[in-house]
């Protein structure tokens, strides 16, 4: 599977706050923000069904 890149606008008190909850779990921002999606899908998943991805155009 390719890795790929995702650029995100932020405010500076919100990424703060991120690190420091990423702080507290052992992880880097990188890896919070990818659990907080993981869980985000699998919650999707669980109310609406797997979601079949495909190509974006």
């Amino acid at each position: 599977m390719a890795t790929k890149s995702l650029s995100i606008r932020i405010d500076e008190a919100m990424l703060d706050k991120l690190h420091v909850v990423a702080d507290y779990e052992g992880r880097s921002a990188n890896s919070q923000i990818l659990i907080l999606i993981r869980d985000c899908i699998e919650k999707y998943e669980e109310k609406h069904g797997e979601i079949k991805t495909g190509k974006r155009e």
